[in-house]
């Protein structure tokens, strides 16, 4: 462990010593197993590999300063998951045992949580695959549930700055009544040529346009886009965004300071009436952004005017790992102590 240096740690895959796991098979979930093989033995027909039946998850647990471990809204991700889960036709993880499974998984792995102070967390990351051979479209018999960590650091290399997205009509993420509001890996698979593109290009990810008219804001890549004007906090809706348990929670600190929010429909244009824009993940927290640029008319949308994330959006990124790390009463009761 000596060989971490816990300040730096970047977003990435580090081993960890356990994983644990859970198959379902003949109509129920097994008992959980504990393991330190990090590969998975399945046959080559698995439906997982074939019909993309996979769904995953994504949370954190943070030490903090009183030495007590949080999870930050393990509840919201299991009921998530069982939506993903029940809208590729797989057998879902009732949300007692995906709580039971992400206690242990911390637990087993209490050397890896990073210490309070460096802003650095442990990822916890859910998975489950059809494991059952199938050739032929139709579910799988049998499926299996793991979650694994790994200690992570901020999801933008360059911390809680600025960053410019763009925007292309070429692509889009999810279809408009197909499995956006899922979290399965297809959704991102979809998005991963005009993700990789903008990197090429210089901006930080994609701000994707709705995929039935190309009018409306939808997901800014891996993560929800928000926009602040008028003491109002204004978000997407649409029927091809996944609903962020991130962006849930920055909805009701948002009415806490105060603020009122929207949830609609937002026009392209409105871009240029916003005070401070940014995306909002487990991932990546809350992003401010800078500018938005649309590619096919060439137009620059200034967000902000210097390298200074604006202070409401400054607010929502202090409050939400405040809460997250013990720092800030947690009213709301968003996050589960492990028992260590």
């Amino acid at each position: 462990m000596n060989d971490i240096n816990w300040d730096k740690l970047p977003f990435g895959y580090v081993k960890t010593d356990y994983n644990v796991r859970c198959y379902y098979r003949d109509g129920k979930w097994g008992e959980i197993e504990v393991t330190d093989n990090e590969f998975i033995n399945i046959h080559m027909a698995a439906t997982t590999l074939h019909y993309g039946q996979e769904c995953f998850e994504g949370l954190k647990a943070f030490r903090g300063k009183d030495g007590k471990v949080r999870v930050f809204r393990p509840d919201e991700n299991a009921k998530r998951m069982i939506r993903s889960a029940e809208g590729i036709k797989m057998a879902p993880i009732p949300q007692e045992l995906f709580i039971e499974m992400v206690d242990k998984a911390v637990k087993l792995n209490e050397r890896f949580i990073p210490p309070y102070g460096t802003g650095s967390s442990l990822y916890i990351r859910p998975l489950e695959i059809g494991i059952s051979p199938q050739v032929g479209v139709k579910p799988a018999s049998e499926y299996l549930f793991i979650i694994f960590v790994t200690p992570v650091g901020p999801y933008f290399p360059e911390g809680f700055k600025p960053t410019r997205v763009v925007i292309y009509r070429e692509y889009d993420r999810a279809a408009p009544k197909g499995t956006g509001t899922l979290k399965v890996g297809g959704n991102y698979a979809g998005g991963m040529a005009a993700t990789s593109r903008a990197h090429d290009e210089g901006f930080s990810t994609v701000l994707f346009l709705d995929p039935r008219e190309k009018k409306f804001l939808d997901e800014c890549g891996p993560a929800n886009f928000f926009g602040i004007k008028n003491n109002t906090y204004i978000t997407p809706k649409s029927n091809s965004i996944l609903p962020s348990i991130t962006n849930m929670s920055l909805q009701q600190l948002a009415l806490d300071m105060g603020m009122k929010v929207e949830c609609r429909p937002i026009p392209i244009e409105e871009l240029e009436t916003f005070e401070e824009a940014g995306e909002c993940g487990t991932a990546a927290v809350t992003a401010p952004l800078s500018e938005i640029y649309d590619m096919d008319n060439h137009k620059t949308y200034t967000i902000l005017h210097d390298d200074k994330p604006g202070p409401v959006i400054t607010e929502f990124y202090h409050r939400l790992q405040a809460i997250q790390r013990g720092d800030m009463p947690d009213v709301h009761g968003w996050t589960h102590i492990v028992e260590m």
